[in-house]
C-alpha cells in the first residue's frame, strides 16, 4: 500500500496536527471525546504538498483514496452524494496546522444540483431552505473555485430585494430564492461560457483542488509571511457532512469562545444567528445575537454547548474558539481551536489559568505570542483628553487599543498612504480576507457591519490591531469619498480616532500617553525573567530611549550608535569643520567642539541605565553622509564655513564613493583619522568618571565597540589608540575603572577569523544587518525592489533582514562563536541587529550560546518573553 492521504475523523487524534492540520486534528479529537461532530474525513497536508509537486494536479492515487473515503462517509451517514432519494451534502474546508482564520477557502452545501435541490425541498418540506442553500452553493463555488467576485452575486441579491421592496435577506421568499438560482446560473454561464456543474463528484474534486490552491492565494501568502508560517506545511482539506442552521427558526449557527478574547474574562463569549449558515456570522452581513440569548431560544442545545465548552477548555488547557450549528434543535460541533485573543486577554487568561491550577508557569509563558505584546507597548489615549472629546458614534469594542489616523476606504489606499508616511484608519462596510494587508498597515479598523466574531474582529485581535465593529450609524458613501454620521460628513483624509476598548469613535485626533508595564503584564514578565538565560539589552542613542528601554526591563545597552549624535545643530557644523580640515591639528580643533556634547550624551545614557552595561559603537558611516548633496546646499554651507564653494565641492567630490557600504567607514575611519577615536574615547571615559563619582554604588564598565573590523591588525591599531587615551585619563583622574574593548562582527571575514580577532577583542557583538547584507551581497535599502519577486516565485519565504537567515548567516555566527570561545573562553557574545527583537532569531541566539540580545526599546518585553520561550523549548 502506498502513502495514506485520507483519514476518517475517528481515525485521527490531536497529536496528528502536522498531518491532519489543526482543524482536522481537533475534529478527530472531538469525535474521540464523544462530542456531536458531523461525520467526515480529512485529506492530509501531504496530499497538498504532493499536489504542488505534481504541477498543481491531484494525482490518481490521491483521487482513488478520496473516493474510497467518500464511500465510507456515505456508509456512516446513510446518505449518498448526488442521490435523488437521500442525498448527502458536504462542506469542503481548509485546515492548516497553524490557525489562519479567513485566509483560505471554504465551500458549503456541495452536492446540490437542479435535481438534488428538489429532493432536499421535498425531504425537508422547506422549499425556501433548499433553494437558499443552492444559491449559496452556486455563489461560493463560483467565487472560490472559479474566481467570480462574490460582490457581483451580492449585487444580484440587492437588485432583487430592491425590486421586491424589501431590506433583509430573510424576507426573500422561496420563489425569490428560485429566481436567484436562475439568475446566478445565468451570470455564471455568461461570465465563464460554461454551464454550472451538475455532477457532484466533479464539484467535489474541483472544490478540493480550489482549497489546495487557496494555500497559495495572495492573502494566505501575506499572512504566512506576517506570522512566519512555512509554505512547505501545506493545508489539509476536511470533507464533512453538512448540518444546516438555515432550515428554519429552530436552526442556527454560531461562534463562541470559552473566555472573552478581548478582555480575558472567564465567561462564555460569542454570537449566533438563527436560520443562518456559519458564513453569515463571520462575514458580518447580519448583526448577530449574543450567546447568552441562546439559552432562551434553544435551552437544551445551550446547556449541552456549555458543558462541551468546559470539557474542551480543560482538555486543551487553553481558551477555545468554537463553531457550532443547531439543526432542528440538535447541537453539532464543527470546530474547536485555541482562540485568537488580544494581548491583554492573553496575559489575563495565562495568569488566571495558573491561579486556577490548570497550567504551569512554563505553559503560561508558551501561551502568549511574543509579538502580541507589541500592542501593549505603544501609547494609549490620554484619559483627560478622552473626557473632553465627544464621540461621534459608539459600536462594538472588537479589539482593544488606540488608533488615530486619516480615513481611507480600501486596503489599497491604506497601503499607499502608509507608504507615503501617513497614519491611517481603515473604514469599511465590512472587511473580507482580501483586506488583510491593508488591515496590517492601518493603525486601526472601523466597520459598519459585523459583530465581535466577524472577520475584522478576529483578524484584528490576532494582529494586535485596534478594531471597532458594527458601527451601524455610519452611512458609507465610499465612491464619493466620505461617510456621514447624522448631518456631519467625514471625508477621505480627515483624521478620526477609534478606541477599541470602549467602541467609541471620535471625529478628531486625540492625545496619547506612553504605555506602562503593570498588573498581569508585570507578573507575566517576572515569570519570563526567571525562566530565560539570555540577557536582554537595548539599542538606544539618547537618554530618553535608554530610560524607556530600562522601564521596559532592559538590562543594559547593546548598541549606542554615536553617529546619530552628530547631526544636530552645532554638532553637524563642528563635524563638517572636521571633515574639511586639512591637518590633524585642524581636525582636533573641530573635534574639541564636539567632545563636551558627546560626553554629556554619554552621561545621560549611563544615568538612564542605572549602572547597567553600556556598549558604545564608534563612528560607523562614511563622512560624505554629513555633507550636503545639491549645489545650492553646498554653496550655502560654503558661505557659512567661510570657504569657496568650489573648495567645498572638491571635498564632496573627493569623498564620493561608488559603494559607500563597502567604503571608507567604521574602523577604516579610525585608522585614517585616529583623532576621531581619541575624541570618542575621551567622551566615553570622562563621562564614566563623572557618573561613577556621582554614583559610587554603581560599578560602571564601559564597553567600546569598534565597527566593521575585518582583520586583527586594524583592530589592534585602533585598540591601542583607545587604551592609550583611556588609561591616560584614568591615571590623571587617579581612578580605577574597568572598561572593555571589543568589536562588531559584521564582515564575513571577521566571522571566519574570530579565533584571531578574539586574541585582542574582549567581546563580540554580531551586527546582523550588515552581516546579512555582506553575506547575501545585496543592500537592505534596495532589496525591497526585488524581494517581492522572490516571494512570488517561492525563492524566498521571508525577508532575511526580518528573520535571521539561519542557514547562511547563522552558520557564520555559529562558527564565529565556536572559534571565539576557543581563543577566549570567557568572551562575551551578543547580537544587536534588527534580528535582536525577532522571536525566531532570539531562539537561534539561545541555541548557539550568546550571552545577550539587543533590540529597540519597544521590543524589549517581546525579547524577554521570546528568550524565556527559547529556554523552555530547548532546555
Amino acid at each position: 500500500m502506498g502513502k495514506k492521504y485520507t483519514y476518517l475523523f475517528r481515525e485521527g487524534n490531536e497529536n496528528m496536527r502536522e498531518l491532519l492540520g489543526g482543524k482536522g486534528a481537533n475534529l478527530a479529537e472531538m469525535s474521540n471525546l464523544g462530542m456531536p461532530v458531523p461525520y467526515g474525513f480529512t485529506i492530509t497536508t501531504e496530499a497538498c504538498t504532493q499536489y504542488y509537486k505534481d504541477g498543481e494536479k491531484i494525482n490518481d492515487e490521491i483521487k482513488e483514496q478520496i473516493f474510497e473515503y467518500l464511500d465510507k462517509l456515505e456508509k456512516q451517514s446513510g446518505k449518498k452524494l448526488g442521490d435523488k432519494e437521500n442525498p448527502l451534502l458536504v462542506s469542503v474546508r481548509s485546515g492548516a496546522r497553524a490557525s489562519m482564520p479567513g485566509m483560505m477557502d471554504t465551500i458549503l452545501n456541495l452536492g446540490l444540483n437542479d435535481e438534488v435541490v428538489e429532493t432536499v425541498a421535498e425531504l425537508t418540506k422547506n422549499e425556501r431552505f433548499a433553494y437558499d442553500s443552492y444559491r449559496r452553493f452556486i455563489q461560493m463555488f463560483s467565487d472560490v473555485v472559479m474566481g467570480l467576485n462574490k460582490a457581483r452575486f451580492e449585487k444580484i441579491i440587492d437588485d432583487l430585494k430592491a425590486k421586491r421592496g424589501i431590506e433583509s435577506d430573510l424576507d426573500l421568499t422561496a420563489d425569490d430564492m428560485k429566481e436567484l438560482v436562475v439568475l446566478f446560473k445565468q451570470f455564471y454561464e455568461s461570465e465563464l461560457l460554461e454551464s454550472f456543474p451538475q455532477e457532484p463528484k466533479e464539484q467535489l474534486m474541483r472544490a478540493i483542488e480550489a482549497v489546495f490552491k487557496s494555500w497559495d492565494n495572495p492573502r494566505a501568502i501575506y499572512y504566512r509571511r506576517m506570522n512566519n508560517i512555512p509554505s512547505s506545511w501545506g493545508t489539509a482539506v476536511n470533507v464533512q457532512m453538512m448540518v444546516f442552521g438555515n432550515m428554519g427558526n429552530d436552526c442556527g449557527t454560531g461562534v463562541a469562545f470559552t473566555r472573552n478574547p478581548s478582555t480575558g474574562e472567564k465567561k462564555l463569549y460569542g454570537e449566533f444567528l438563527m436560520n443562518a449558515q456559519g458564513e453569515d456570522v463571520v462575514a458580518g452581513v447580519r448583526t448577530p445575537n449574543k450567546i447568552d440569548e441562546l439559552k432562551e431560544i434553544a435551552p437544551d442545545a445551550y446547556d449541552q454547548f456549555v458543558n462541551i465548552c468546559s470539557t474542551l477548555e480543560k482538555h486543551y488547557r487553553n481558551m477555545q474558539d468554537m463553531e457550532f450549528t443547531i439543526e432542528k434543535g440538535k447541537l453539532f460541533m464543527l470546530q474547536t481551536r485555541n482562540g485568537k485573543r488580544t494581548a491583554q486577554a492573553a496575559l489575563k487568561i495565562a495568569c488566571d489559568m495558573v491561579d486556577e491550577g490548570m497550567i504551569t508557569t512554563d505553559e503560561a509563558l508558551m501561551m502568549v505570542e511574543p509579538q502580541q505584546l507589541d500592542s501593549l507597548l505603544h501609547p494609549m489615549f490620554d484619559e483627560k483628553a478622552l473626557k473632553k472629546a465627544e464621540p461621534i458614534a459608539s459600536a462594538l469594542p472588537a479589539s482593544p487599543g488606540a488608533a488615530c489616523g486619516e480615513i481611507v476606504f480600501s486596503a489599497d489606499e491604506a497601503i499607499q498612504q502608509t507608504e507615503a508616511g501617513h497614519k491611517v484608519v481603515l473604514v469599511r462596510l465590512e472587511t473580507s480576507p482580501e483586506d488583510i494587508e491593508g488591515m496590517h498597515v492601518a493603525e486601526g479598523v472601523l466597520t459598519v457591519r459585523g459583530g465581535m466574531t466577524s472577520h475584522a474582529a478576529v483578524v484584528a485581535r490576532g494582529m494586535g490591531a485596534c478594531c471597532v465593529a458594527g458601527c451601524g450609524v455610519l452611512n458609507m458613501h465610499e465612491e464619493e469619498g466620505y461617510f456621514s454620521v447624522g448631518n456631519k460628513k467625514y471625508f477621505r483624509g480627515d483624521v478620526i480616532s477609534i478606541d477599541g476598548s470602549t467602541g467609541n469613535v471620535y471625529g478628531e485626533a486625540i492625545k496619547t500617553v506612553p504605555a506602562t508595564i503593570s498588573g498581569n503584564f508585570e507578573r507575566f514578565m517576572r515569570w519570563a525573567d526567571e525562566r530565560r538565560t539570555l540577557e536582554v539589552r537595548t539599542n538606544a542613542d539618547t537618554p530618553r530611549d535608554a530610560k524607556q528601554a530600562y522601564d521596559f526591563g532592559a538590562q543594559g545597552i547593546g548598541l549606542v550608535r554615536t553617529e546619530h549624535m552628530f547631526f544636530d545643530g552645532d554638532r553637524i557644523k563642528a563635524m563638517r569643520e572636521m571633515i574639511v580640515a586639512k591637518t590633524a591639528e585642524q581636525r582636533r580643533k573641530a573635534l574639541d567642539k564636539i567632545l563636551p556634547m558627546q560626553r554629556n550624551d554619554f552621561v545621560g545614557i549611563y544615568e538612564a541605565m542605572n549602572g547597567n552595561p553600556v556598549t558604545i559603537r564608534y563612528l560607523d558611516p562614511p563622512l560624505h553622509e554629513f555633507l550636503p548633496k545639491t549645489k545650492e546646499d553646498i554653496v550655502a554651507l560654503a558661505h557659512e564655513m567661510n570657504m569657496r564653494p568650489q573648495d567645498l565641492e572638491q571635498v564632496v567630490a573627493d569623498l564620493h564613493e561608488f559603494n559607500p557600504m563597502l567604503g571608507h567607514r567604521g574602523v577604516r575611519l579610525a585608522v585614517t583619522y585616529p583623532e576621531i577615536a581619541e575624541m570618542q574615547t575621551k567622551a566615553v571615559i570622562e563621562a564614566a568618571i563623572l557618573v561613577q563619582k556621582e554614583h559610587s554604588e554603581w560599578n560602571l564598565e564601559p564597553e567600546i565597540m569598534i565597527p566593521l573590523v575585518g582583520d586583527l591588525n586594524e583592530f589592534k591599531y585602533v585598540k591601542k589608540v583607545v587604551v592609550r587615551t583611556a588609561d591616560d585619563l584614568l591615571k590623571k583622574a587617579n581612578m580605577k575603572l574597568n572598561y572593555h574593548v571589543g568589536t562588531m562582527i559584521e564582515i564575513p571575514r571577521a566571522a571566519l577569523l574570530s579565533d584571531q580577532i578574539a586574541e585582542e577583542a574582549e567581546f563580540f557583538c554580531f551586527g546582523t544587518n550588515d552581516l546579512t547584507q555582506l553575506t547575501y551581497g545585496f543592500s537592505r535599502d534596495d532589496a525591497g525592489a526585488f524581494l517581492s519577486d522572490y516571494y512570488d516565485k517561492r525563492i524566498f519565504e521571508q525577508d532575511p533582514f526580518v528573520h535571521l537567515d539561519q542557514q547562511g548567516v547563522g552558520r557564520l555566527i555559529r562558527y564565529s562563536v565556536k572559534k571565539g570561545k576557543e581563543t577566549r573562553p570567557d568572551i562575551h557574545l551578543g547580537i544587536c541587529g534588527e534580528h535582536g527583537g525577532d522571536p525566531e532569531s532570539i531562539e537561534f541566539c539561545h541555541r548557539v550560546g550568546l550571552n545577550y540580545v539587543s533590540c529597540s526599546p519597544f521590543r524589549v518585553p517581546i525579547a524577554r518573553l521570546a528568550a524565556a520561550q527559547a529556554a523552555i523549548k530547548n532546555d
